[in-house]
């Protein structure tokens, strides 16, 4: 995965409460059999008109926000079902991080296991964020997660709290098997002191 150290870049305001995974990626793009093209189905029916045009209201159709690296999101973002392909398809999109109150259980998983950075803060904070960053000329910030601080426009800080292990996955751009192996030494070891203990198992 691509690690994440400090990325800059436009958050597109996205305040709803409760938008759901069917939102962010709609059923008739889970039928492939692999991730390919899935940023084309994020958000499909809010992004796109019944044309097949860009619906120009959507936020990230927009021009200040087009290619938006953050959402600063709504509670409860990512509620509904358990589709990993809305993940899949956000990074895809070019989306590295979100910023919300609070996220769905579930989501949230699959965000910690496909490298998305998600980033909780106080609701009353997240309003303040999200009002700052639909002003254009405010949009543009910078996350920098060795410091856990997000830098915004005018130059003031937020700081955020991370797991520890979360954290250095991301750093090191490690999935689960990634930082499992970082640990291949010590699991050899286990193995060869439990067969010796053991020897009946083999």
């Amino acid at each position: 995965m691509q690690p994440f150290i400090a990325v800059s870049g436009q958050a597109a305001p996205m305040l709803a409460a409760n938008i759901d995974t069917d939102v962010i990626m709609p059923k008739q793009f889970l039928k492939g059999i692999d991730r390919n093209g899935l940023d084309r189905g994020v958000f499909f029916d809010v992004r796109f008109l019944p044309s097949g045009e860009a619906n120009p209201q959507f936020i990230l159709n927009q021009p200040a926000w087009q290619g938006a690296r953050f959402l600063v999101t709504g509670p409860n973002f990512g509620c509904g079902s358990s589709r990993e392909h809305a993940v899949w398809g956000l990074k895809q999109l070019g989306v590295r991080a979100l910023i919300g109150s609070s996220f769905a259980g579930i989501f949230y998983d699959n965000c910690q296991r496909n490298g998305m950075l998600v980033i909780t803060l106080p609701e009353a904070q997240v309003q303040t964020l999200g009002k700052m960053v639909n002003q254009p000329a405010m949009a543009y910030i910078e996350v920098d997660l060795p410091t856990q601080r997000i830098r915004l426009a005018d130059g003031s800080m937020i700081g955020f709290e991370i797991d520890e292990l979360r954290k250095n996955a991301l750093l090191l751009g490690l999935d689960a098997i990634g930082s499992t192996l970082l640990r291949s030494q010590q699991i050899h070891e286990f193995e060869r002191q439990h067969l010796q203990a053991n020897p009946w198992l083999v």
